[in-house]
């Protein structure tokens, strides 16, 4: 086994080293999501703190490991009877992505269970996790539900294994940790909510403190045994510091002053529901018993809301994470006195009772703006097709669109837009297994061997079962596909009114991909040629950065456009077969610049349809005189077009419900 590099040898991070510790004196804090940019030591941190960990003492032989003094009833290895144990260090437990639902929560044997009534269980991650670290790295490209029976385990300290009525239940606590690159997509709020803790970390810009970074990792990477022994001391330090601490957290006191500080922040910055409360109350508590305090503070209070509560602020994924830590430390200056009437401190502080009248001014770097979209210029004049560069226009309001989804059945990574056969949804049929069973068809399962019962010997009133007659049932329900927008940047959009209606339609439907697990990539074309502004991905808040930035003027190089991203389609059905895409084109329809662009253009767009790529253009014509080349271009595309209006989910009901693919198309 390699020897970890040490946890006390990080350099920086200490809001990451912070909120991990805090984790590992209290797990009910709820885990940490850690977000940052690569290459920022968030996996190190992670795999460092495993080694910090108190050993363990566990039933011997048991696989999901019990604690002698306290065995879980259910445990499906018991009962446990008293005596036999062993000590062993605790487990670091890493879920890779593309785990599956039976690898994370564990498989039942469906035959035995069936025919001969036994529960034999496979134990998965959750099990060999408990009373340790489970870490899930890249956890926003993690499937949604994978991360849904994640959550609901770690919030209810159990995992439950139900297939067809016969159902495994063992205990799973541990500390839940989660990293992510935002620039590969966001998880959704709902499931942000779930994590206790959240830190950013990005690289240091100071040239001293990466210098000692490198130094330090080039002197773990040439003797990684010696680098661990010179930290040994400092390490041994810390592992006694969380025993302490783990010690002193139930003689913790939370009063009623901070729990009104408490309360009061949470309401000030209009987090949703009360989650946020519980995880800063225990944040607070554990801050305090790593302290080797037995009274939580002011200062605890703050630092648990700078830990707590940003990434519970998000709405949706244009929204900047971070707090705005002067409204922060108002609000609990504001109800700092309760706890200063009801409970004087006779030791007081440099700042009076209750020691929290100044926070420190180090607090964490939570309070950043770093994702708020720049204003756009108002000096700008409306220019004319062929003029020069506009400054980029400031986009309007999003607004809920119409529901765009590809016709037919797909089968690619579950979302929420067009109709798949998916593991998860309502069951169409069933179909012999291809490989292990994982969701059993039980009706047909039992049709399949029931004419079978007389010359299998059947005696008793069970059902003789053999494996050909197990079913596997078909499952329909939503996938996510790759929405490629192709955004006319040219003079004739230039008009500011205009282009800020036409970014506002695009930004709210990016809004909508992310909601429906989408991926998305733009291409923009004006002038001379046509560009990927953002390659696909997951991060639709990266693509309404560029968006947001986008210049217009020039000619309208429409073919190029198509040609583009006819290109980038084709590279990504090669990485990603599955996945259906969608083209979205926002134009008026207009060609320009080189001969015959219009007639160029036709042929572009005969390519999709021959393809059978589905796809809808967005009509940003405008003006009493209309002359309806966006209708014209869909038709070649074999889609449909719809004007800025028609695009609002208020609009006329049922105007756009499917986008059309080739096979509908008008002959």
């Amino acid at each position: 086994m390699s020897t970890p590099y040490p946890f006390t040898a990080l350099v920086g991070q200490e809001d990451l080293r912070l909120a991990l510790l805090l984790n590992a004196v209290s797990p009910a804090v709820g885990g940490v999501l850690v977000r940052g940019e690569k290459g920022t030591a968030k996996s190190t941190a992670v795999r460092a703190l495993s080694a910090l960990m108190p050993h363990l003492d566990v039933v011997s032989g048991c696989r999901f490991s019990c604690d002698p003094d306290a065995p879980d009833p259910a445990c499906p290895d018991g009962p446990h009877e008293p005596g036999a144990f062993e000590t062993r260090p605790a487990r670091m437990v890493e879920l890779p992505v593309g785990a599956s639902e039976d690898r994370l929560v564990g498989a039942l044997d469906i035959e035995r269970a069936l025919a001969e009534g036994v529960k034999a269980f496979e134990p998965g991650l959750l099990a060999d996790a408990h009373r340790g670290i489970l870490y899930v790295d890249e956890v926003n490209l993690l499937h949604d539900h994978l991360v849904d029976l994640l959550l609901d385990a770690a919030a209810m300290g159990a995992s439950y294994v139900e297939r067809e009525g016969v159902s495994v239940r063992h205990a799973a606590r541990f500390l839940l940790v989660g990293t992510m690159n935002p620039e590969e997509g966001e998880l959704r709020p709902q499931l942000l909510d779930r994590f206790g803790l959240t830190v950013e970390v990005a690289a240091s810009r100071e040239p001293d403190q990466r210098v000692e970074v490198v130094r330090r990792r080039l002197a773990y990477d040439d003797d990684p045994t010696g680098f661990a022994a010179r930290w040994a001391a400092e390490e041994s330090a810390v592992r006694q510091r969380i025993v302490a601490a783990r010690e002193l957290l139930p003689s913790v006191r939370l009063g009623d002053g901070a729990l009104r500080q408490i309360a009061a922040t949470c309401a000030a910055f209009e987090v949703d529901g009360m989650r946020a409360d519980i995880v800063m109350a225990r944040t607070a508590t554990a801050l305090a018993a790593w302290a080797g305090r037995t009274e939580v503070l002011a200062e605890d209070v703050r630092q648990a809301a700078l830990l707590a509560l940003p990434h519970r602020r998000r709405r949706n994924p244009f929204d900047a994470p971070g707090l705005d830590e002067d409204k922060l430390d108002e609000t609990l200056e504001e109800f700092a006195e309760p706890e200063e009437d009801d409970d004087p401190d006779p030791d007081g502080g440099p700042d009076g009772p209750g020691g929290g009248g100044q926070p420190e001014p180090d607090a964490g770097p939570q309070g950043g703006d770093s994702g708020a979209r720049p204003e756009a210029g108002e000096d700008g004049e409306p220019q004319p097709s062929g003029a020069g560069d506009q400054s980029p226009v400031r986009a309007s309001e999003p607004f809920r669109t119409k529901v765009l989804s590809v016709p037919g059945i797909g089968e690619g990574a579950a979302g929420r837009r067009s109709r798949a056969r998916t593991e998860h949804g309502r069951t169409t049929g069933a179909r012999r297994p291809q490989g292990a069973l994982t969701k059993l068809h039980l009706a047909a399962t039992v049709q399949a061997a029931a004419p079978h019962q007389r010359a299998r010997g059947r005696s008793g009133r069970g059902l003789v079962v053999r494996r050909d007659d197990l079913r596997q049932a078909t499952r329909e329900g939503r996938e996510g596909n790759l929405v490629l927008f192709v955004v006319d940047a040219s003079g004739s959009m230039a008009a500011r009114q205009r282009m800020s209606a036409v970014k506002g339609a695009v930004l709210s439907l990016l809004l909508d991909a992310y909601q429906r697990r989408d991926k998305v990539g733009l291409v923009t074309f004006r002038g001379a040629a046509a560009e990927v502004a953002l390659p696909p991905t997951s991060s639709v808040d990266a693509a309404a950065a560029r968006l947001e930035s986008l210049p217009t003027g020039g000619r309208t190089p429409l073919a190029a456009g198509l040609l583009k991203a006819h290109d980038v389609l084709r590279v990504e059905r090669l990485r990603d077969p599955a996945r259906r895409a969608l083209v979205v084109l926002v134009t008026d329809g207009r060609a320009t610049g080189g001969p015959e662009p219009v007639a160029l253009a036709g042929r572009a767009a005969r390519l999709f349809a021959a393809d059978g790529t589905a796809s809808v253009v967005v009509d940003c014509e405008s003006g009493p005189v209309r002359l309806g080349l966006a209708g014209q271009l869909a038709g070649e595309l074999g889609g449909t077009a719809v004007t800025l209006d028609e695009l609002r989910a208020d609009a006329i009901a049922g105007l756009v419900k499917d986008v059309q693919g080739t096979s509908r198309r008008a002959a």
